[in-house]
Order: structure tokens, then sequence, then C-alpha cells
């Protein structure tokens, strides 16, 4: 197998360079055509690198659910969930994120790399509170670069098409895995009995 090894060799595989339009969508602040991107998005895949790797986080809410709080800050309330903290721990390690909207419906998907902080602020988690209920902390996240992905990606893989979608019955259920990964201790069906009711919880 013969492995690339230097950038040169990498971009002698790929010619030719990349047109303007491929360079020009780069900005390092949100025109309002990306902040409509943001605001449309009920979904975003987060990267995180920390001592212990990489890590990338599925975050999801109501449309908007990610706040454009000026051209260069975005605002993301983190809600309850597993109580992990890969994402959290990460960004107090190294600030580095990245950031993948998602627009159901649409093959555009719009990027933004930059750097997170973790606030407690009581003020700022109250005006994300759903229900009553407020995350316990809201990432502050620089803009550093953001452009748009073109929707080849999507289109190829038909997300959004009904018709390409898998029955759920053929993918294993989160009781499965566990029974099997806790090596018998959680019972598998009293589990997924119970987990969409835990999901729901888990949101807030």
């Amino acid at each position: 197998m013969n492995l690339i090894q230097s950038e040169a060799a990498l971009q002698a595989l790929y010619q030719p360079a990349p047109t303007l339009a491929s360079t020009a969508k780069e900005l390092d602040r949100l025109i309002p055509e990306y902040r409509r991107y943001i605001e449309l998005s009920p979904f975003v895949a987060l990267a995180t690198v920390g001592p212990d790797g990489m890590d990338c986080s599925p975050r999801g809410d109501a449309r908007g659910f990610v706040r454009v709080q000026d051209e260069r800050t975005l605002l993301l309330p983190d809600r309850r969930g597993n109580h992990r903290l890969d994402t959290l721990r990460n960004i107090v390690h190294d600030p580095r994120v990245a950031l993948l909207f998602l627009i159901p419906g649409s093959g555009t998907t719009f990027r933004v790399n930059g750097r997170a902080a973790i606030t407690d602020d009581a003020a700022l988690r109250e005006s994300f509170a759903v229900d009553g209920k407020p995350p316990r902390t809201v990432l502050v996240v620089t803009v550093g670069r953001c452009y748009f992905q073109c929707a080849r990606a999507i289109m190829r893989s038909h997300l959004w098409d009904a018709g390409h979608h898998v029955d759920p019955a053929d993918v294993p259920t989160p009781g499965q895995v566990l029974q099997r990964t806790s090596q018998g201790e959680i019972d598998a069906k009293t589990y997924d009995d119970e987990w969409p009711g835990r999901a729901a919880k888990s949101l807030w």
C-alpha cells in the first residue's frame, strides 16, 4: 500500500487547483446568508480535540437552537445528557472546535471552525431555558473560519429521501448494544421500552 506522506504528493493527485468558487466562500465572520443557515438548522455535529484525541458529538434541538450573538460569536446551550462530558472536557484542555450544521431538506451544509469557551452565566443560561429548565452551561464559540459546503455529499447519500431510509427494525437498539457491552447485566427489553422516555428527558 502506497501512503501519501507530503502535501506536495497529495496536491499532485488532486488537479486542477481549487476554483475561486471553492475559496471565495470562506470568511472569518457570518454574513446574513451564513447566519440564515444557522437559524434554519436543528442539528450540528460538534468536533473537539483533547488529551485523549478527537471527539465528535451530535447536538440537536428546535430549529435555530444555536444562537448568533454577532457576526463572530455563536452561543450553543449544553442540554442535559449522559454526563460523560467528553466535549466539555476537551474544550477545557483545547478550545479549538469545528461545527457542521445540517438543514433538513437542503443539500447545503455549513461549516464553522473556531474556538470555544464554557460559561455558566446565570442570565445567559436562563435565556436558553426550555419548559423552565435552563442548560447547565453554554458554549461561546468565536468564529475563525466559516463557509458553506456544496450539496454533493447529501445528494449522493440520499439523506433526506424517505425512499432510502432504513427500517428501524434493522438497526440494533441501544438496549441490545448495552446488553452485549455490559456482559448481560442490563436487560435489553426493559431498557428499550424505557429508552424513548429517557431520551426525551435527557434533552432538558
